[in-house]
């Protein structure tokens, strides 16, 4: 069975719209959705509680969060996928046969829900294997004996936690890009700016790159991007 776990921070009025449009994706009936929220101060938990969906509370952090999902699933093939973000229909499919050709861990090509040539531009080369390309907008699927072999996420990490994981999958099993396509909010870039969003977003990385602390790597998103979480 496939658990679906999405980590939620404040995310009403998104959630809910993610989580309808599971429900229109073929085979979502063989799946097991799970929503851990992380301290919510929204309507987030009642948005999700209405629509029959099982919340796992825990402590805010993604990675603490994924971690609280995947110990309360039931499946023995884990799903990550961010509040904001949709699946192609056929998700469940193609994580089946990339699961049956012998990948142990794997992600979708990123779109965006903002038509800006820039976004469209970036989103082209996460249909390469290439480690630099890999985040959580892009979801993750791993079995559970991999996600177990690494010990999971890194909790320790507040940002890069998505790259880091998928870094230490590919050590240690079959890494696949599947050609559907998870289509996420472009809130962030439209707040800050399409250009702007992405050279932060680069310099980030090189950051983290070069072995910055999180605790500076916190402050410098905190201090560069016009948002009210991390």
């Amino acid at each position: 069975m496939l658990s679906i776990i999405i980590p939620t921070y404040s995310e009403e009025g998104y959630i809910g719209r993610t989580l309808i449009a599971l429900r229109s994706c073929a085979g979502i009936e063989q799946c097991e959705v799970l929503v851990v929220d992380g301290g919510s101060t929204d309507g987030t938990v009642r948005e999700v509680e209405g629509l029959g969906i099982p919340v796992v509370h825990s402590l805010k952090g993604r990675a603490v969060q994924m971690n609280a999902g995947a110990a309360n699933a039931l499946g023995d093939t884990f799903y990550f996928l961010h509040a904001e973000s949709v699946p192609p229909p056929d998700f469940v499919a193609e994580i089946s046969v990339a699961l049956a050709e012998g990948a142990a861990a794997g992600c979708f090509r990123l779109g965006f829900d903002h038509d800006h040539w820039f976004l469209r531009f970036n989103c082209w080369f996460t249909r390469f294997d290439v480690n630099a390309f890999r985040y959580g907008d892009q979801s993750l699927f791993v079995t559970k004996e991999a996600f177990d072999r690494i010990g999971g996420f890194k909790e320790e990490l507040i940002v890069f936690e998505d790259n880091d994981i998928v870094c230490r999958l590919k050590q240690k099993g079959r890494f696949r890009v599947l050609s559907g396509i998870v289509r996420t909010s472009a809130r962030k870039y439209v707040l800050n700016g399409v250009h702007r969003m992405q050279w932060i977003f680069y310099y980030m990385f090189l950051l983290y790159k070069m072995g910055c602390s999180q605790d500076r790597l916190v402050r410098s998103y905190r201090r560069l991007i016009k948002q009210d979480k991390i």
